[in-house]
């Protein structure tokens, strides 16, 4: 598929979430994948700040960025971080060069393999609910155009997640997020089983959840909590 057929399927997936119940996991989780398809970088990430106003990492395009991403926030520096809290892009085309803005979290970022990274706002009227990291192992920024489609692509994932009926209703907006991270971490705790059950890597476990999810048009959320208490066997779960 062209980048540009992947750009517009990219956005009709995400205009649906305007107007159909939507896996919010399962949202995000495609776009970082997508992100890294689409643009020229190698890894992608998405936070959301929960209730307590804390960021909560809530996809990733791979293990590996995850691992990076939960470091940003236990470090509380970084690209995501900064972005939240000032709802502006942030752009570091060497992070080598950068030794006093992160000391703690750019050599970890460095020696993960990047050495450059684009954080993106999720915002919706001035208000933040986290953000978009864009990662790359060469140093340099993305062209003008690519980091207008990624943010296109963070304010629409924004609106899905905040666009309800009383969307503007603050308790509304914090329940849905709060429901957001939790499933999160039943997902995590879904793959691990499932990737021990079936002796496989959790990637593949994820995948087999996905795909399980898919078919059966149901939430990727629902199909781990069964996993998780045992209504469902991670044997019974098709194969990828």
């Amino acid at each position: 598929m062209s980048r540009e057929a992947l750009l517009n399927k990219t956005f009709v997936e995400l205009a649906d979430t305007l107007v159909e119940d939507f896996d919010i996991v399962e949202l995000l989780t495609n776009l970082a994948g997508r992100c890294v398809e689409v643009f020229d970088v190698d890894a992608a990430g998405l936070m959301l700040v929960a209730p307590s106003g804390d960021l909560r990492v809530i996809a990733s395009s791979s293990p590996a960025m995850h691992v990076l991403e939960m470091f940003e926030i236990q470090a509380q520096q970084g690209p995501c971080p900064d972005c939240y809290r000032t709802g502006l892009p942030v752009h570091v085309a060497r992070l080598a060069g950068e030794p006093d803005r992160w000391p703690t979290f750019a050599p970890e970022a460095i020696a993960a393999g990047f050495g450059s990274v684009i954080a993106l706002p999720l915002r919706r009227r001035g208000s933040t609910i986290g953000a978009l990291n864009l990662f790359r192992h060469a140093e340099g920024d993305l062209p003008d155009d690519d980091i207008a489609a990624a943010q296109a692509f963070a304010d629409i994932a924004t609106i899905g997640l905040l666009n309800r009926k009383v969307a503007d209703d603050a308790a509304t907006v914090n329940k849905q997020l709060n429901e957001a991270l939790t499933s999160r971490v039943v997902i995590e705790q879904a793959k691990g089983m499932v990737a021990e059950r079936t002796e496989t890597s959790v990637d593949l476990a994820f995948d087999r959840l996905r795909k399980h999810a898919r078919r059966r048009n149901r939430l990727l959320a629902d199909v781990a909590r069964e996993i998780v208490d045992g209504t469902l066997s991670p044997l019974e779960l098709d194969a990828v």
